[in-house]
């Protein structure tokens, strides 16, 4: 599989995800969310899955602000580079330290694995390497799929005052962008307001089973609804832990549950790719 310049061994895939794009219109209140758990739970039933919601019931959507750091011609994502910071509020204040992701996400797993993503960063970091299916751009049944090698830093408390354009200096990934960092800003001068609402485990068997939720963004001030999504994550040691049975149901579920949710997707763009796209001028998309 190849090392890194230090020697390290490549990061290999330990999570599988399933994404949905989904039109936002259709996430009016709370039981919206619950309104498409239906669904998936009938999809599940139909397609010998496994669906319990034992584990989120009576639990309210989740409030979390998101934003994405680029410069103006948008060097990161042209390069497949997504920089995003994230904070999770409860009753109306932060509930828990910034969370900042950094991603290199491509169609390409090979180009995907080689990429050293790994901060420099004073604190303890966590590296989470997904293969990431979605339908077709173009239409429904189908797979395609996305390779996307994340670092994650939780800013402590000594880390809050650190300015948001400083925040791409802690990854030496980007060192061959150097001369376009220091004009790092929000994206399109964006805040993300995300609604997420978990929906209950899916079971594929043989020990293979994934969280699911829906989530809604819309920009915060207006609200303007910017796009929603569905999306489930199996995690693995290693890729033996997923039989190929459950490998199998879990693709049927997933091209079923395109069928049965065909009024509510968006097909050919992701969550991110929406946010770049707001005042048009569109980036080169590896996604």
């Amino acid at each position: 599989m190849g090392t890194y310049s230090d020697g390290h061994p490549l990061d290999t895939v330990h999570y599988l995800e399933c994404k949905l794009i989904l039109k936002p219109d259709r996430f009016t209140s709370p039981p919206s969310f619950h309104e498409f758990g239906k669904l998936t739970k009938k999809v599940a039933e139909d397609e010998g899955v496994g669906f319990s919601n034992q584990d989120v019931k009576g639990l309210r959507p989740r409030i979390r602000e998101v934003v994405f750091l680029d410069t103006k011609d948008f060097a990161l994502y042209n390069h497949a580079f997504i920089l995003r910071r994230r904070i999770a509020y409860e009753d109306g204040f932060p509930a828990s330290d910034p969370e900042v992701v950094f991603k290199f996400r491509h169609p390409d797993l090979q180009a995907a694995a080689a990429m050293d993503v790994r901060p420099n960063i004073p604190g303890d970091y966590r590296i989470k390497f997904k293969a990431e299916a979605l339908p077709l751009k173009d239409r429904l049944g189908g797979i395609r799929m996305l390779y996307s090698h994340n670092a994650e830093v939780t800013l402590h408390r000594e880390m809050h005052s650190v300015s948001l354009a400083r925040l791409a200096d802690y990854f030496p990934a980007l060192g061959s962008l150097s001369k376009s960092m220091k004009k790092i800003s929000l994206v399109n001068h964006t805040i993300v307001e995300e609604v997420l609402q978990d929906l209950g485990t899916l079971d594929f068997g043989k020990g293979v089973t994934a969280k699911s939720n829906a989530a809604l963004w819309r920009e915060r001030g207006d609200h303007k609804l910017l796009i929603g999504e569905f999306s489930f994550e199996c995690k693995f040691k290693r890729q033996n832990d997923l039989h190929e049975k459950s490998l199998e149901r879990c693709r049927r579920f997933f091209v079923a549950l395109q069928q049965a949710a065909s009024e509510w997707i968006s097909l050919g763009t992701t969550k991110t790719g929406i946010v770049y796209r707001l005042k048009g001028n569109p980036p080169q998309s590896h996604e």
